[in-house]
């Protein structure tokens, strides 16, 4: 064996090295240095600075009469990243061609594989001939085919050839792909960075789906190609099915272009546009979408009753939205973006599946945010756009009954160093909020008989600011006892401007014996609460013979402070606390209120314990049980607000209701957990919900349940039960089925369920699902239709979203 090293001082093209590359290292083993040097400069114009080459043969020979070098033998030629390999090797110097034969194989920089028995090119790799040729691209794509030609260093065209980008079975490589394309011709434009198949057939699993005259897709190496995207198809009940065609123009690396029309069987033409560019510190999105109804009167149920805010009737109901999406890097430390959504009614883009803006509830922001290390700060103006198809026409207004948050400020600050041995935190926090309309349970004036009146808002304007400090330190006795004393400081400054409506709203509110307020809003206030508290715990670890260890944490909190101001009557709003849930997970929390409007009062203790256990075999489990006492003061969740936040929240009495959780998990995919409220005097059932899921093969299964108990005042009469089921199984290795559903047990109705099909492995995927869902009061029923198939480097085709939630 002979070997050869040469350094080159020019950049090599990555495209057509291989080639030059293999004929420079055989001259370097057999030619004299002056001759080496000119067949570089014509062949290896674009070798990288520094690399040298190296060929490694069993023999090597040097033909005078023929000029032409032979390498035979385990031949490999490795340069500038790319390698040559092949049984033999035959350099011609009259003809300027290189012939590679026996297992050729040649590896580019780029990763991309070239299999063929039989190469012959020019020395250049202008313009060539192979045979029997398979490449596989860096992305792992595969084309294929009898014979092969390259012509001006740009255009390589396969005849009769495959392409595909599935990978080869290892067990079976002659076995079918999933899927494949096979063409009389495949045109690989390397300049234009298209491939184009003529006379094609798509095969599916090794049948032959449908035949295709001519198609172009681009290049598998690229990621950004003008061009038709697959198209889509779906069904609604209101809508219709639905056709969906998109086309991208790739216009820049930094900026493109989507246009997407869609044709509805009932409502016609809706088109779609959406602009994207990216900046070296962020990026941004600009989307439009409008349609003329065909059909408005489509959106009205059985009951003669619109179920979609597109006015029936309106034979030219034009509807639309604009949105807007972006974030920016200032620096490593600051962000700033938007995300905005305006259109013509609340109900357009949910309506219409519109991408990134049909959410049942989107939050248009502008926002400024800062992280250091502990330290955070965050402003926004917000936004709320409620997209609910409903016949209830009371929750239909809260799209207009929604602030604007003009702004909202968040600063938490944590020093670094320790202040007294303990941890300092400071939070700041404000908001404005302005309402057009006053959010009201029911917008009708109080009725005795009918005792539910709440302000969720006010219409007009209100603003508050709130400063809070904390400080902690724990200290750990001899025998494990862990105590924590804790003092905190919190401000506040309100004002309010509230309309005539509110006050004639509250004043109603007032009248109601339930209640027993006096209406006394204020315009402005200040207000304060300090707390001086002790936290005592005691981690006891328990470990048995069995290798099984257990932590009990008997756990106490006191917290000494003084009533909370403006309560008792309706003196402030609540804009910010009103989703009260006292349960186990806040169980220990010092102010167990959601938000800063409300700030928890009086003397208070939570008494409990925390248990963690594992176990030899990898199972766990945690649990937490306790219970809550008002030992001084007034009460703030026995005292009424606006929304009447403390009622039924189990904290209302001197005695909490008692409050548990208990949860498990297991190495093999299972987990649940189970968690409640109960009455301290009965221990009768106050709320209660368990969870339980199960991932593994073949099934996967979940289940979960919820149970309230009745709410008079909050408008809930009776008790609700809700469970929902999941279950998916893989019929093969990558074949699954699945299904959901949630039934409502009080009202005994199926709420909503769903069934899907699916395929998928590393080229293909398949999604088929069909779902149903009722509305509670009429039992109108709404059903869609959806699939998806996705082949990779090929495109989506189908639905753009599942029609249901899947589980895995």
């Amino acid at each position: 064996m002979r070997e050869a090293f040469l350094p080159s001082n020019r950049q090599a093209n990555l495209a057509r090295l291989y080639a030059a590359s293999a004929l420079a290292c055989l001259l370097a083993c057999a030619v004299p240095l002056p001759a080496f040097a000119q067949e570089v400069g014509k062949m290896a114009t674009n070798v990288p600075a520094g690399s040298q080459m190296l060929l490694a043969a069993d023999t090597l020979v040097y033909n005078n009469d023929s000029q032409t070098v032979t390498a035979v033998g385990g031949v490999q030629i490795d340069y500038g990243g790319n390698r040559l390999v092949a049984q033999k090797v035959v350099y011609d110097r009259n003809t300027k061609r290189m012939v590679a034969s026996g297992n050729v194989e040649i590896v580019n920089s780029d990763g991309t594989k070239i299999n063929s028995q039989h190469i012959d090119i020019t020395d250049d790799f202008a313009d060539g001939f192979v045979n029997a040729l398979r490449v596989e691209t860096i992305d792992k794509a595969y084309f294929a085919a009898e014979s092969a030609e390259r012509m001006g260093g740009v255009l390589t065209t396969f005849h009769n050839g495959v392409y595909t980008a599935c990978e080869p079975c290892e067990d079976k490589p002659d076995k079918a792909p999933t899927w494949r394309v096979k063409a009389r011709k495949i045109i690989w434009n390397g300049e234009k960075k298209t491939v184009r198949f003529e006379n094609a057939n798509f095969e599916f699993f090794g049948f032959p789906l449908a035949y295709l005259p001519a198609f172009e897709i681009a290049d598998p190496t690229v990621k950004r190609k003008s061009g038709f995207l697959i198209p889509g198809i779906s069904y609604n009940s209101h809508l219709g099915y639905s056709v969906r065609i998109p086309y991208y123009f790739a216009l820049s690396p930094t900026y493109d272009l989507t246009v997407t029309g869609s044709g509805y069987t009932k409502q016609g033409f809706l088109g779609e546009a959406e602009w994207r560019q990216r900046f070296n510190n962020g990026e941004y999105t600009l989307k439009i979408a409008g349609i003329q109804q065909r059909d408005p009167d489509a959106f009205i149920d059985s009951a003669g009753r619109n179920v979609d805010s597109g006015a029936a009737g309106d034979p030219n109901k034009l509807r639309g939205m604009m949105g807007t999406q972006g974030q920016f890097a200032i620096n490593e430390r600051w962000n700033f973006g938007w995300d905005v959504l305006l259109q013509t009614d609340k109900d357009f883009s949910s309506t219409y599946n519109i991408d990134k803006y049909n959410a049942a509830v989107h939050q248009s922001s502008v926002y400024l945010t800062g992280l250091n290390g502990r330290n955070y700060f965050d402003v926004r103006a917000m936004h709320f756009d409620v997209q609910e198809n409903t016949l209830n026409s009371n929750i239909a207004a809260r799209s207009n009954q929604q602030p604007w948050v003009l702004p909202s400020l968040d600063y938490a600050y944590i020093p670094d160093v320790a202040v007294a041995g303990g941890q300092l935190s400071l939070n700041v926090n404000a908001r404005v909020l302005r309402r057009g309309e006053l959010d009201q349970t029911f917008n009708t004036p109080y009725d005795a008989s009918t005792p539910v009146q709440r302000v969720r808002g006010i219409e007009g304007e209100s603003g508050r600011l709130t400063a809070e400090t904390e400080w902690k330190r724990s200290f750990v006795t001899d025998d494990g006892l862990v105590l924590t004393p804790l003092l905190a400081l919190q401000g506040d400054v309100d004002y309010l401007n509230a309309s005539s409506a509110s006050l004639t709203a509250i004043n109603q509110m007032a009248a109601n014996p339930d209640i027993n307020a006096s209406a006394d809003m204020r315009s402005s206030f200040a207000r304060y609460m300090a707390t001086a508290g002790l936290e005592m715990r005691w981690p006891l670890l328990f470990s048995m013979a069995s290798g099984s260890s257990h932590v009990i944490e008997p756990m106490a909190q006191v917290f000494l402070r003084p009533n909370e101001q403006y309560v008792g009557g309706l003196s402030i709003p609540n804009e910010d606390a009103q989703s009260m849930v006292f349960d186990a997970t806040t169980l220990f929390e010092r102010d167990k209120f959601s938000g800063y409007d409300r700030i928890e009062g009086g003397s208070r203790a939570n008494v409990g314990f925390r248990y963690s256990g594992s176990y030899i075999n990898g199972w766990g489990t945690n649990a937490i049980f306790g219970q809550s006492y008002q030992i001084g003061g007034v009460n703030s969740f026995a005292e009424p607000d606006l929304v009447n936040v403390g009622a039924y929240s189990g904290l209302q009495t001197t005695k909490s209701d008692y409050v548990g959780l208990f949860g498990v998990n297991s190495p093999n995919g299972f987990a649940a957990s189970v968690s409640g409220r109960f009455d301290e005097q009965t221990f009768e059932m106050r709320r209660a919900e368990f969870k339980a899921a199960y991932s593994g093969l073949p099934v996967s299964l979940s289940a979960k349940y919820a149970f309230i108990q009745a709410q008079p005042l909050y408008g809930f009469t009776t008790d609700r039960h809700e469970v929902t089921l999941g279950a998916s199984t893989h019929l093969a290795q990558n074949w699954r089925v699945f299904g959901t559903g949630t039934y409502d047990l009080q009202e005994s109705l199926l709420v909503k369920d769903g069934v899907g099909f699916a395929y998928n492995d590393s080229c293909f995927t398949y999604l088929m699902t069909y779902s149903q869902s009722r509305d509670l009061n009429t039992r109108e029923v709404t059903q869609s239709i959806g699939f998806n198939l996705s082949f990779r480097t090929l495109g989506d085709f189908g639905s753009s979203t599942s029609a249901i939630d899947t589980i895995q």
